[in-house]
């Protein structure tokens, strides 16, 4: 008989009585000469394909199809006579008696748990209650449970448990599996609403060499065989730009990972994903709207309308989306214009209203800090946040019409943000001078500034033509769309503290 081995160094528990008992069905089955994990099994349909397919069946009919079905048994009744059959589309219920059922398989009904993976082979009919269901002829053990699932009327309610083992949150709860399926939806949209449009998808590294394109704190690694540190990437922007340099394409997007040393709330996650995107010729009103049809698309796809629920809100999405400036929202929640002020006079502004921040903060960076305390909490609908200082922007060109702001936008959603976009800066001179401001801030201890990359300066003395780039948290924009409270609710297996 198979031995249990303790679980005194995390290993795997198969101590308890209920798994020792399902340790002797395995053990049984093997006698019997079954492999209690074989290596197939030649299915025919999908639970949810035979709801679809007969669903005009009239309740106590019978057919003559023979099916073969396979799942996870997620519960028993009426000792085996009735099985209820989850695969990754649906339901089934599964009927057994010893009428129908071939003599080994009726062995094999009594070596059945509930979290079983199991291979049925059987007529489909539908009962005098109406409920579709396959009378078992064969039954084929796929993949023997030695560990109880979770309690069937409680499901798996720990939310602690549900991200460390999110494959019982899998299969305990339809919701887990709704949305991250919709995120897989979510994304492919994405991809093919861009492609539609003309962009080219491309890979762009991960390592990189100067963590560059976004102010952020990066993790750190070391290549052996250079005896290199390295960065995890924490934008792809510089190298997307090269591209675009290169002649690649005129519009290039990338969907993947980025990762911030940072911290960890229902809004980030060390790792997340991004769809980040250049169009040359464009600029950052072209981005506004590119965001706004891009997400209103999906909201269309997702729930076949623009308005979508959100906690205690409905969010409105249609086109187009107010914009304001910065200045201008500040403006309105605090009564002061800090275009008027100096840098000394709005740090005093700042502190007047009981905002934080440093002497040696450049004007930008006091206006942003107040933004983030007094605006940016009432942000409810989606909305663009245009025309950003400059001392904050150094990857984007300056204002046309005012040299102290940049051509960037925000948008936000429900006091997040959701997306940045930039009119590019294409002044190698002026990116040069740019990325020397942002050293001295890296000196005076700003760890978030952005390092000099004198081969970006070299792509950008190439030439690279007038163009809007943009960038969107897929993570957060897919919690918006499927009422996720939680980033962790949509990311299959969030970053989370050791036990």
């Amino acid at each position: 008989m198979s031995q249990a081995p303790t679980n005194t160094d995390g290993l795997l528990d198969l101590s308890s009585e209920l798994t020792t008992t399902r340790l002797k069905k395995k053990d049984t089955l093997i006698t019997l000469g079954m492999n209690p994990y074989p290596y197939s099994f030649d299915k025919t349909h999908d639970a949810a394909d035979l709801h679809k397919l007969y669903e005009s069946l009239a309740s106590d009919v019978e057919t003559a199809d023979k099916v073969k079905v396979c799942g996870r048994i997620m519960s028993i009744r009426n000792s085996g006579m009735f099985i209820d059959l989850l695969d990754s589309s649906s339901k089934i219920q599964i009927f057994c008696h010893e009428k129908r059922l071939h003599e080994t398989s009726a062995v094999i009904l009594e070596q059945l748990d509930i979290g079983d993976i199991v291979g049925f082979e059987g007529i489909v009919r539908r009962t005098k209650r109406g409920e579709l269901t396959i009378d078992a002829i064969h039954i084929t053990m796929l993949c023997k449970s030695l560990l109880p699932l979770p309690e069937k009327y409680h499901g798996l309610t720990d939310i602690e448990k549900r991200y460390r083992q999110r494959y019982l949150d899998l299969i305990m709860n339809q919701d887990t599996r709704d949305t991250l399926r919709k995120r897989s939806l979510i994304i492919a949209h994405m991809r093919k609403f861009l492609i539609e449009r003309g962009f080219l998808e491309v890979e762009t590294p991960m390592l990189h060499p100067i963590a560059g394109g976004a102010a952020a704190k990066p993790f750190v690694t070391h290549h052996n065989t250079l005896d290199l540190d390295l960065y995890l990437r924490i934008a792809p922007e510089l190298y997307l730009k090269r591209l675009v340099v290169g002649g690649l394409s005129d519009k290039v997007f990338e969907i993947n990972r980025c990762f911030r040393n940072e911290g960890i709330s229902p809004r980030h996650n060390p790792e997340f994903t991004s769809v980040e995107l250049y169009q040359a010729y464009a600029d950052y009103h072209d981005m506004m709207t590119l965001a706004e049809e891009l997400i209103a698309s999906l909201c269309i796809t997702i729930h076949k309308t623009t308005d979508v629920t959100f906690g205690e809100h409905t969010l409105n999405f249609a086109a187009p989306w107010p914009r304001k400036s910065m200045i201008d929202l500040v403006k309105e929640s605090t009564g002061i214009d800090f275009m008027q002020l100096s840098q000394t006079d709005a740090f005093e502004a700042a502190k007047s209203l009981g905002v934080h921040s440093k002497k040696t903060d450049p004007w930008g960076k006091i206006i942003e800090t107040v933004f983030g305390e007094k605006v940016e909490p009432t942000l409810i609908q989606p909305i663009h946040v245009i025309d950003l200082p400059k001392d904050i922007s150094p990857l984007a060109k300056v204002h046309r019409s005012n040299p102290l702001l940049s051509e960037r936008f925000e948008s936000y959603v429900n006091t997040w943000e959701l997306a940045n976009a930039f009119s590019e800066l294409t002044d190698p001179l002026d990116q040069q001078e740019r990325f020397e401001e942002q050293l001295k801030a890296k000196e005076s201890g700003d760890d978030e500034a952005h390092a000099m990359d004198h081969d970006f300066i070299t792509a950008l003395g190439i030439g690279l033509p007038p163009t809007g780039g943009l960038g969107i948290g897929i993570d957060r924009l897919v919690m918006l769309l499927t009422n996720s409270p939680s980033i962790r609710d949509v990311i299959a297996f969030p970053t989370l503290r050791p036990r």
